[in-house]
Order: C-alpha cells, then structure tokens, then sequence
C-alpha cells in the first residue's frame, strides 16, 4: 500500500484525545474508581506530549543456516529464535488478512492508535466485573515488541510489557509516530516477522515452516488463520497438545469468522475453512550439531562450531560469537564435498560398525585452499543419556572396573580435529615425511644413499635400561620391522619400505629441531604437553631421536593438512570449513576466504611428493622406488595419479596412512580413543584395517573427476651433484675400496657373490653404476668367478638396487599381510 498523507489537525487532534484517553483507560483497568474522576484525564494529557517520540528497534535474533559446499543441500540450522524475516509479498493474503481479523480490524484506517478501541475499552474497563480490554493495534504491540527486543537489560523487558499506565502512553506515542513514518504494509510485515507463534516459531516463515511445513505465501485460509489466532496465547492454543488442541481449533473459528467480517472471505468460504481437520505437519526446526541433516555430519558440523567460536571477527568473547552465530541470520556455505563425505560415511562404516571401541577416523582436505571437505568418524554424533545409557563398557580395564562406560556409540568429543582433552594420536612413520622435507631443505637430494643396518646406534640419549636403549648404553638404538636390515637406500626406496634405519640417521645428520620445526610449518599443533615440551625447546627436540618414526600426538585433521601443503607446491593453508558466509543483507564475509602462505619451496615440496608416491604403488618419471611398497593397493584402486605413506606405532597400537591426489589429501588413523593403551592390533590391508577406509574415501572423492599428475622435481634436488664412479672391475677387494673412496664415495663391499668373468673374490663391478651423489654409497659387488648361466656382467646389476626400482606399478595386490611400521 502507498504511503497514506496524514492530516495535520487529525494528527494533533489524536494526539490530545489520547493524553486525555490514555490515563483514563489504564486508570480504569486498575483502579475504576479513580478513572471516573477527572485525575487520570489530566495526568494523561499533562505527560503525554512530553513522551519520545523516536522508537529504534533492534534486529530481532534470526536462525542461521548450514549448507553444503553446492550451497544447496541443508547441513544445519542454528538460532536462539527460530525467526527468518521475509517480505511482505511472500506472505499469502490469506495470512494478512488473518492476523487483521484476530487484532486489529481498523487497522487500515486509523493513525496507529485506534480511537474507537480507547473509548470502548474504557467504557468496558468500567463496568464492576468485566473482562479488562486493552485497545491495542497492531502497531501499538509491534512497538511493545519492537522495546523488549531492543531491551539490553531485564529489567527493559519487564517495563515494556508490564501493565502501566506508563507502558501504554508510551506505546501510543510510539504508534502515532511510527504511522507517521511508515506505511501500512511496512508495519504489518514488521509485525508479522516479530511476532511469536509457539514452539520455537518467531516470525511468520519460521511458523509457516513448523506447524505446516510450507512457506508463508502458500498459507491457506484455515492455516492462516490457526495462525493468527496463535499470536494471542501461543501456549494456550498449541494444537501440537492435548489440551491445545481444541482450543487452537476454537480460536481458528473465531478467526475465521472475524475474517468474514472485514469482507476477506466469504461465508461459504468460511464454512469450507472451518470443515478442514485441523492437522499439524511440520516440526520444530532443528537446532545444533546434535540435530545435523545426516547424524554423521555432526563431528563436521562440531568443527564449524568451533572454529566461528575462535574467530575474533564474530566479537571479543565467546558469548558474543555464539550469540553472533545464532541471532545474525547468516547463510554459511560449508566446504562440506557431500561426494567426499559421504564416501568417507560409507568407508569408515564398512570398516568398524559404530559399537566397535577402534575409531576410524577420516579427514579430507582441499590442497591450496585449506578447505576441509569431509570428517568421519564411526560414531554417533550424539550425547549419551545418563539416565539410559547407550555407550559400552570402557575400554581402558580400570576405567570399567570402576563403572565407567566408554565414548561409543554416541560422543560429542572432537575425535578428529582435536580439543576439550583431545591431543590427537600417534601416527608411525607418516612422520618420515617431515624429516625428507627438513633433509631437502638442507640440500640433501633424494638419491642420498645410506647402508641402513637392522639396528642403528644413534647418539640421541635416553634413559639407560629402556627397551629403546642398545643394550648397556644410553643411546637410542632403534631397530627396523621384522628385525631385518634395510640394506642400501635412498630417500625414495627407504621411504616406500619405510626403513627405520635410514631415517634416523637421517633426522641426527639434518637436526631433529629441524625436523620439528618442518612439522610446525606444516601445521602439527602438539597438542599433547610433554610434546609441547620437546618441540617448543629447541634443546630438547635436537634430543628427540624417535620424532621421525611418528611418537608426537596428531590428530588426522592436522595430519591430512600436513600433506595438503606438500601437494599443493608448499602453500601452506589454515583448514577452513567455510566457503563463504552472507549476513542478512546478502554481504559477503571476507572471513571465508582461504588462509594461505608459502612455507616451503615448490622444488622441495614437489621432491618430497615424488618420494611419496613410492609407498602407494605409484611412480614418476624421477623416482627410484625400489621393490617394497607399503601400500602398493592406494594406486590400483584410486585409478589416479597418487601419493602417500602408512604407519604404524609399536605393538600396532594405531594404524594410519594417508593418501592424495592433487586435488585430496585423506588422513586416516585407526586408534582407540578411549585406551590409547589399547592390546588390540591395529591393522592396515585388512577390510577392518584403516587403508580401504582412505582409499575408498580417495576414490569416491575422485569419482568423476580428472586426475591431474604431480609434478616432477628437478635434477639437482632429486640426483644432487652427480660424480662418474671409477671403474674396479676385477681389482681386488682393498684396490676397489681405495678407488671408490679416493673419487668421493663411500664403499660398501657386498655379502653375497654374483658369476662374472672375474675371478672369484675380486671385484665384480659396482651398484650403482656410471654416476651417483657425490658421498653417496657405492657397492662393490664380489665375483663369484665365472657360471655357464652368467647373469651378471661387468658391472653387475642386483635387483636389490634401489635405483632400479621397477618402471611400472606393481601387479594388483591381493590381501598383503599387516606390517608393524609401515
């Protein structure tokens, strides 16, 4: 309706009428005495002119919504009022008409206080046993809404509805104003958004949504006006309750009815209206992480939470983020990859059913925007109720031989992004990783060699007697898995066999305070306070022999981040579960947008990844994998180009691998949460081992989509400087050492013999042959003298030379035995 011109001497004469009505009728409503004397009327009209006449009114709270990454799919709702404004012409005319028939015929007609409705109440408030009346419009309770929404104290909020002489004036002098300033329509569509309709329903969309499950302008005349009829007494005349009931279908009828009379429906249509069965269809809108879409999406949905509660921009407490969150009406656009997630759902399910006390836990991230675009968990998202428990007995003996149950089926717990006691998990030899990164940085090239031993005496000190310890030391001497030799490795080789051996020498010679510090760039939180204490003390962690086979907690968010930022070239992004994020108005929030810097080189990261793609089957143009893989399946079930690495902790206590694409990074850990002391085995290649709940969650990200190959490193940070290695075919032993060393090598005389035309006992010929790194190891191999079916040659080729990895993956593995420290 266009704005209505107000006439000057109407305007001043409502004003006059109501300072002399106003005090009368609330006089009458508390003391009909007084009201008749001529007191009231004068105090009225003496502080009436004297009231404000500007009103503010605050935005009222209005529900936030979570969607998934398509922007489409709902992920959540969150509010402290289930209210979402909405225009006046998506509000069916059978609503408008409605609430006009329930409160305020006239409402069309007069300034905002109805004049006629003053006289009658004060005539009826009069009379010795009548019901009180109290002749307000709607304009006059969208004021005394519109001040108690405002209210920044409780005490506000009683002034503005209590029942005053006081309220009232003021409420009057507020509507004239208002009805000065805005048309009709505008205050009604205020109204109608402002209003409360019972059960968690502020507003009339959120209404619409809870009692009929349709929007506002598909409302129906006998639906409407249930409605209307609601704003009156919204817990008198819930029809969602057996005393409501009735009630709510009474107060529908008058409704209807009064609608008959401001000429918006006709009788028949009245009679038809009041036919239909009144029936209640929707439900109250969900609210939180507890009451997610899909309940699996609730761990995702936790993280969102508590990332909006860490972020400053939403207000300098906690309390004015949440109220942000849930009063503000944002629409958030998660980065939730409903392919992504789902595949994860299904894998980790497929794994452990959600009564089993082993955690699957999966984390998938976008390498280059930091987006986390799935978290999975096999359990229920979900508060155990303490007076009928679901949850199981504890895991940990003493915990349950006290009684105590364990957090499975249902938790709430932050199992894969960590917080509120959750410091994460040991993660095994995926920590190899970082001390490749820290050894290239040092301009150590991949091809480094080194003659890893089953044992290794290493000179970082631990306590004397531990089972670390080599026997009678102080020194840490770890051993590899299955107590057997790693031989001659390099980093791709002894990364793709994860050789223990050769990475703890390797973190001694390069710093284990560097290796940390790579693990900190890359965004390992340490979480856990004796990790904390090593790694922020630099002293302590050059001490820290064992980091580079995996001891420091980590949870798999972190862990499929780490990774993220070594695929995506070195640009190290902050995991982020927003896309993007609108207030009420259609603004967008610059606090969606990735957080991204560079903290490695591109040549480093992309020979780290090269490394990577040995233990998951796959190769690249540079790499020298060797023959051992420890998860060689990665690659032939992905179908794309891939990288990676397993671990395992001692006694298996957790298993994890992780495994991506340049488009995916999947973080998996199979640990107990409950007992991190846990006597059950964790294993990899089994269909309840924790590699096919990554891989398949890889390959169900990947589906439909092109896989894009990592891309090489260059010569140098792969083969480093190369030196020609001087020939010692058939010298003996000692002129061959001499040879090799005096070019820059470091000799290695082999154990075993190979045919040649040598004579036997002298030198073969050398693996490798042709060029190496300068430093690197060279192998003398030992002439058995000569066969009828000589394989060897000059030079000799062993197939236990790391440098002549095979140049095709492997076959397609069958069931593969478990392998602690892979």
């Amino acid at each position: 309706m266009r704005k209505r011109d107000h006439n000057v001497l109407t305007n001043a004469a409502s004003l006059l009428i109501c300072g002399l009505l106003a005090g009368v009728v609330v006089a009458a409503a508390a003391f009909p005495a007084v009201a008749m004397s001529g007191l009231a009327a004068k105090a009225g009209a003496e502080t009436f002119g004297a009231l404000p006449k500007e009103l503010t009114v605050a935005r009222a709270p209005q529900i936030s919504y979570l969607l998934a990454a398509d922007g489409k799919t709902p992920l959540a709702t969150m509010y402290d009022e289930n209210r979402r404004d909405v225009k006046l012409s998506d509000v069916s005319e059978n609503m408008r008409n409605a609430i006009i028939a329930a409160e305020d015929h006239d409402f069309y007609e007069h300034n905002g206080v109805d004049l006629n409705g003053v006289a009658r109440a004060f005539v009826n408030n009069s009379k010795a046993g009548a019901d009180r009346q109290g002749a307000s419009t709607l304009t006059m309770q969208y004021v005394r809404m519109g001040i108690a929404y405002s209210a920044t104290h409780p005490a506000d909020v009683i002034a503005a509805t209590e029942d005053t002489s006081a309220r009232k004036l003021r409420e009057m002098r507020y509507a004239l104003q208002l009805d000065k300033e805005m048309s009709k329509d505008e205050i009604l569509e205020r109204y109608l958004n402002l209003a409360a309709f019972g059960n968690g329903a502020y507003g009339i969309y959120a209404a619409s949504q809870v009692y009929f499950n349709k929007p506002p302008k598909d409302l129906k005349v006998e639906e409407a006006a249930m409605l209307a009829g609601l704003v009156k007494a919204p817990t008198s005349f819930d029809p969602t309750t057996k005393d409501g009931y009735p009630h709510a279908v009474a107060r529908r009828d008058y409704v209807i009815d009064n609608m008959v009379k401001i000429g918006a429906i006709t009788e028949q249509q009245a009679k038809e209206a009041k036919a239909v069965k009144l029936v209640v269809k929707g439900k109250r809108a969900p609210n939180g992480c507890v009451a997610t879409n899909k309940n699996a999406w609730g761990f995702f949905c936790d993280y969102f939470y508590r990332w909006w509660m860490s972020q400053e921009t939403f207000g300098s407490t906690s309390y004015d983020r949440e109220r942000r969150l849930k009063s503000g009406g944002y629409t958030i656009v998660t980065t939730l990859d409903k392919q992504a997630q789902n595949g994860a759902d299904n894998a980790v399910r497929e794994a452990k059913p959600v009564t089993a006390k082993e955690a699957v836990m999966i984390a998938v991230v976008e390498p280059g925007t930091g987006r986390v675009r799935a978290l999975s968990v096999n359990r229920n998202f979900k508060l155990d109720n303490p007076d009928k428990p679901k949850n199981k007995p504890h895991s940990d003996p003493v915990q349950r031989n006290r009684g105590k149950l364990g957090n499975y089926p249902n938790t709430v717990n932050p199992l894969l992004t960590g917080g509120d006691g959750i410091t994460g998990y040991q993660a095994g030899s995926v920590f190899k990783m970082y001390t490749i990164v820290a050894a290239l940085e040092k301009g150590i090239p991949l091809s480094y060699t080194f003659n890893a031993p089953q044992q290794f005496k290493s000179e970082y000190i631990v306590e004397r007697g531990s089972p670390a310890a080599c026997p009678g030391t102080n020194f840490y001497c770890p051993t590899n898995s299955g107590k057997k030799p790693g031989g001659v490795q390099n980093m791709w080789s002894a990364f793709s066999a994860s050789i223990n051996t050769y990475f703890v020498p390797l973190q001694q010679q390069v710093g284990a305070e560097n290796v940390v510090d790579v693990a900190k760039r890359l965004g390992i939180q340490f979480r856990q306070s004796k990790d904390a204490e090593y790694a922020n003390n630099k002293e302590a962690a050059h001490q820290w022999g064992a980091f580079t086979l995996g001891v420091s907690q980590v949870t798999p968010l972190e862990l499929a981040n780490s990774y993220a930022t070594l695929a995506a070239d070195g640009k190290y992004c902050e995991p982020i579960p927003v896309q993007e994020i609108r207030d009420l108005d259609g603004n967008k929030l610059d606090v969606a947008n990735p957080r991204c810097e560079k903290r490695f080189s591109t040549e480093v990261a992309r020979a780290a990844v090269d490394a990577a793609r040995c233990p998951v089957g796959d190769n690249s143009s540079t790499s020298k994998c060797g023959g051992s893989r420890t998860a060689a399946e990665v690659k032939w079930n992905v179908g794309k180009p891939v990288a990676g690495k397993s671990g395992t902790t001692d006694s298996e206590k957790t298993a994890s691998l992780v495994a991506m694409t340049k488009q995916y990074a999947v973080a998996g850990i199979l640990a107990d949460p409950d007992w991190p002391q846990t006597n059950v085995k964790m294993k990899h290649n089994r269909p309840d081992g924790i590699n096919p709940p990554v891989w398949k969650t890889l390959k169900a990200a990947m589906k439909g989509k092109k896989g894009i190959d990592f891309d090489p490193p260059g010569k140098k940070i792969s083969l480093g400087d190369q030196r020609t290695i001087p020939g010692v075919t058939c010298l003996d032993i000692e002129r061959a050492k001499s040879r090799i060393s005096g070019a820059g090598f470091q000799p290695l005389v082999s154990t075993s013999r190979i045919a040649s035309d040598c004579p036997a006992g002298t030198a073969a010929g050398t693996s490798p042959s042709g060029r190496t790194i300068k430093g690197g190891i060279v192998t003398i191999m030992v002439s058995a003298g000569k066969a009828d079916n000589n394989d060897g040659g000059g030079n000799g080729r062993p197939g236990t030379d790391p440098s002549s990895g095979p140049p095709n993956p492997p076959s397609p593995p069958g069931r593969a035995p478990d392998r602690p420290g892979g």
